[in-house]
Order: structure tokens, then sequence, then C-alpha cells
């Protein structure tokens, strides 16, 4: 028997603040393989270390398919280099654009405090254009 640590699927719902379902989610889609015993699932510090990266990247907005390919890099064995230049190229990647929807937002946001200014105004001097059906009593 082996003197590595290992964890239940509790124990790692409990550290991460996610349902033992999400876990076995996560198993389902190939994610992570921990070992049975039985019925048991029985995590090792790799499942723990994936899961980690799992809820990072679903954090930060990438797909399950984008972190599968993520994790799969870690097997290259060339010291997880591989791994972490793509990492860094996709996360520079969803700066970019989180940056460019930010603009778009801070663009539109503008938009419609103008609006609602120029509403405002209309409302308050009542200057708001009178309908066919208004001008006709």
């Amino acid at each position: 028997m082996s003197d590595e640590q290992t964890f239940t699927i509790a124990d790692l719902a409990s550290e991460f603040g996610v349902t033992p379902r999400a876990i076995r989610f996560y198993e389902d889609r190939g994610l992570i393989a921990p070992k049975r015993i039985g019925q048991s699932r029985i995590y090792s510090p790799s499942d723990r270390a994936r899961l980690s990266w799992i809820l990072r990247g679903k954090r930060t907005g990438f797909s399950l398919s984008e972190i599968g390919e993520l994790l799969d890099l870690y097997l290259l064995g060339d010291g997880r280099l591989t791994q972490a230049k793509v990492t860094l190229e996709k996360c520079r990647e969803r700066i970019s654009n989180l940056e460019t929807q930010r603009q778009d937002i801070d663009e539109t946001i503008a938009e419609l405090g103008e609006f609602c200014d120029t509403l405002e105004t209309m409302i308050m001097d009542g200057s708001l254009p009178k309908t066919g059906s208004e001008t006709a009593s």
C-alpha cells in the first residue's frame, strides 16, 4: 500500500466548495480519473491538482473541452513546459477577448446613460413629443 495521501469525493467537494455531483460530472467527462475501491472513489494528489485546474479554468471562462486539452498537455512529459506555454497563450487570448467585451459594455453603458439623461430632461421640462392621439383632444 502506498503512503501517498488520498482524498474522498467528500474531502474534495468540501475543500473546493463544489458538490460531489460536479466532481462526478468532471469524472464522466474524462477530466479526472480516480481509482475505485468497490463503490468508493479514491482521489490522488494528481486528481486534486486536476480538479483545481478544472475549477480555475471554469471560473476564468474556459470550456471543458479547452480545459481537457490543457490538462492533456501535462502528459507530454516535458516538465509541463508545453502545458505552461499553451495555457499562457490561451490566457492572453481570453484577457484580450474580455478587454474587448469590457470596452463594448462600457460604450453601451455610456450610450444608455446619455439616453436616460435625454429622457429625464424631456420629462422634467415637458418637451416630450406629443403623439397624434394626445393632440386630438
